[in-house]
């Protein structure tokens, strides 16, 4: 298992058109456009990309988009965990059929596994593809943790070959880094704060909601740092941090989106109940584009 999860890989959102059906115009053009931009892989039908709010055939369609219009300029990273093994197993295959290159396995949420049981289930769906796998926490999503000793555990398996740790927590990032990081395991963090940090401690790259509108400014984190110049990733690093702080401005995860709509890549919309941003928020996410000179 030769793959290598490296670098800025956008979280991608989902378009929708007005009756929430997928905008396959608007995933094409948001496509090109963060390839166009530098990114060093895609990721759909994640968190961002509001996998919890779609069926199997629309996961499905998402899938097929981005990898026909892909055309492997560059990896494809498909999310295919959920709460079931069986499911999770299905998702990962169908995937695998669509000719993604690696796949993302959220942990199980709405139950709480024990470790053990965790490790059962990653290691069922590993057992079950030939794809390269990512590990994905992201407990304050899903109410689950994976231990370090469960990854430790996990690394050891053949084609689970890094993590995604989205926790926020940067002492389990550096215990991620320190206890299970190898030639075949790679650490990439889901907080888009954190990715400078991140890979000054060994990380190797990050999985960014925020990558969809500032792809450059992201990946010139990553970009910046692997050429040595450290202080010129710090302040991209910088740069970045008002677009994600303003996360907060609405329900996750129309934020991205109302940027993109701002951007003219694609519409707003996302899955009811989620609703759009209100007049003044819209404005202020505004301003932040503008101050971030992306509009």
């Amino acid at each position: 298992m030769n793959f290598k999860p490296r670098g800025v890989i956008p979280a991608m959102v989902t378009p929708l058109n007005n009756d929430e059906t997928i905008d396959e115009a608007g995933l094409r053009r948001l496509v090109n456009y963060l390839i166009d931009a530098g990114v060093h892989g895609l990721f759909a039908v994640g968190t961002q990309g509001e996998a919890y709010a779609l069926s199997f055939e629309e996961k499905k369609r998402v899938t097929e988009i981005v990898v026909d219009e892909t055309q492997k300029r560059v990896p494809v990273y498909i999310g295919t965990g959920t709460i079931t093994t069986k499911e999770a197993i299905a998702l990962t295959q169908m995937a695998e059929h669509a000719g993604a290159d690696a796949v993302s396995l959220i942990t199980p949420f709405f139950i709480t596994p024990s470790q053990n049981e965790l490790y059962e289930h990653h290691a069922a769906v590993a057992r079950h593809t030939r794809l390269p796998i990512l590990l994905y926490p992201n407990p304050a999503r899903t109410n689950v943790t994976l231990a370090v000793d469960t990854v430790v555990r996990l690394a050891q398996i053949e084609n689970i070959v890094g993590i995604k740790d989205s926790s926020g927590d940067f002492t389990m990032v550096n215990e991620f880094i320190r206890r299970a990081a190898s030639d075949k395991f790679d650490v990439l963090v889901g907080r888009d704060t954190l990715i400078y940090s991140t890979l000054v401690c060994g990380g190797k790259g990050a999985i960014a909601a925020t990558a969809n509108a500032a792809p450059r400014i992201v990946a010139e984190i990553y970009n910046a740092f692997s050429a040595g110049d450290l202080e010129r990733s710090r302040q991209a690093q910088a740069q970045l941090a008002p677009l994600r702080l303003a996360f907060e401005l609405g329900t996750f995860p129309v934020v991205i989106k109302e940027a993109l709509a701002l951007m003219g890549i694609c519409g707003a919309r996302a899955k009811a109940p989620v609703g759009a941003l209100a007049d003044a928020q819209r404005a202020q996410l505004k301003q932040v584009l503008h101050d971030m000179k992306i509009l």
